[in-house]
């Protein structure tokens, strides 16, 4: 390679490490704010003086909110710079804690956690589709197995960091803290994206999702999506009355915080274990592993004290999270290639509608029943999906 050659190269790679640096960096963020909301619930039903649907009204809310906007800002992406919509869409999700820290009832954090997931609907559909413009070939599935991971790491470091700032001030301005977290962000998306991730996105990528679902398989992608909206229902419901179940045997906020970290820090080991199981063992044995881990693990935590909960909870991370990598990963072997961006949108839409729509229709029966028997019933809707998979099973591709 001449020296010019070389300059090139170099420069491209340089571009592709700030592309990416610039999309995790956001992931990360974007994430850590969204699993966030677990801690604040309890904050807002004891200061607002809610019930438990109300609770599930607001987590919905926001996904709802994030879930109905994704498509709108990837076809925003081809028209304007993409890292100005993903800077925008983290100014967005900070103002969410602004606004909530001044809200004063219900209706303001209603419109907070609106604002909240209209900022948050830009990070998938755009972060992901900068690395994928970065990057190609084997060197595109490690960034994207990277940028997925250090959502995680977002995940895993939000409720902590924020359960230290509640310890030194009130959740109010400990919320602004957090916003101006999201705002330096937004200036290092900026600032760490290369020139050429700045230029809109070519509609080409877009003309692939104009095209009709006709797979291979019709039947089993849409019992593919079931297993998905069912299997990301459950995790959202109980994350959402998770911190209400620790309340009940005693935890603080502090050891709520904890407990969120240790489910979320299992779940990111669950992407890894999980997918490497769903290549050895195929989705039907990897989908009966871990749904039924995650049912029986969710019973179990009712009876046991909190000291053995916090002990469990990152094995009940790896299966409530280790289901979804293994989901994920068998959607193109259920379409045609030219139809696979709609239908991961499809997908992707589904599965957080699904768990937009769980925390408030639980809420209504944690509200009649308590949340002990909401979580029993999130572990029964969990088993529903075994017999999903079973079907599933003869209508994926066999390896020759």
């Amino acid at each position: 390679m001449t020296a010019p050659d070389a300059n090139m190269g170099e420069r491209a790679f340089t571009a592709e490490r700030r592309t990416l640096a610039a999309a995790t960096t956001a992931h990360a963020l974007h994430d850590g704010y969204t699993d966030l909301l677990y801690l604040l619930l309890p904050i807002w039903q004891a200061e607002f003086g809610l019930g438990y649907a109300e609770v599930g009204a607001l987590r919905s809310c926001y996904t709802a909110t994030m879930a109905a906007l994704q498509i709108p800002s990837s076809l925003l992406a081809t028209r304007i710079s993409p890292i100005l919509v993903l800077a925008g869409g983290t100014v967005l999700a900070a103002g969410c804690f602004v606004l909530a820290g001044l809200s004063t009832g219900i209706a303001g954090l209603l419109a907070a956690l609106v604002l909240g997931g209209i900022g948050a609907s830009v990070q998938h559909p755009v972060g992901s589709s900068i690395v994928s413009r970065a990057y190609s070939g084997a060197r595109l599935r490690a960034a994207l197995g990277f940028y997925n991971f250090t959502g995680d790491l977002g995940k895993m470091a939000m409720p902590p960091l924020a359960a230290g700032l509640f310890a030194l001030m009130a959740w109010r301005p400990a919320l602004w803290v957090v916003a101006g977290l999201g705002l330096i962000v937004a200036a290092l998306v900026v600032v760490l994206a290369p020139p050429r991730a700045h230029a809109a996105q070519p509609a080409l990528d877009m003309a692939n999702a104009a095209g009709d679902v006709t797979a291979p398989s019709p039947r089993g992608f849409r019992l593919l999506l079931g297993i998905g909206a069912i299997d990301n229902a459950a995790r959202s419901a109980f994350l959402t009355f998770l911190p209400f179940l620790l309340q009940a045997k005693g935890a603080s906020l502090t050891t709520i915080a904890l407990a969120l970290s240790l489910v979320l820090a299992g779940g990111a080991a669950g992407k890894l274990v999980c997918g490497y199981l769903g290549a050895r063992l195929g989705v039907l044995t990897t989908v009966l592993l871990t749904e039924g881990s995650t049912a029986a693990g969710m019973v179990a935590l009712l009876a046991l004290p909190l000291d053995v909960v916090l002990i469990m909870l990152p094995l009940v991370g790896i299966a409530l999270n280790g289901t979804s990598s293994v989901l994920y990963g068998t959607v193109p072997e259920l379409v045609p290639p030219e139809a696979c961006a709609r239908a991961f949108g499809i997908f992707y839409t589904g599965t957080i509608a699904a768990s937009a729509l769980a925390p408030p229709l639980l809420g209504l029966f944690a509200d009649r029943l308590g949340v002990s028997n909401a979580i029993v019933g999130i572990a029964v809707a969990v088993l529903s999906t075994i017999p999903l998979a079973v079907a599933l099973n003869p209508l994926l591709p066999r390896e020759p």
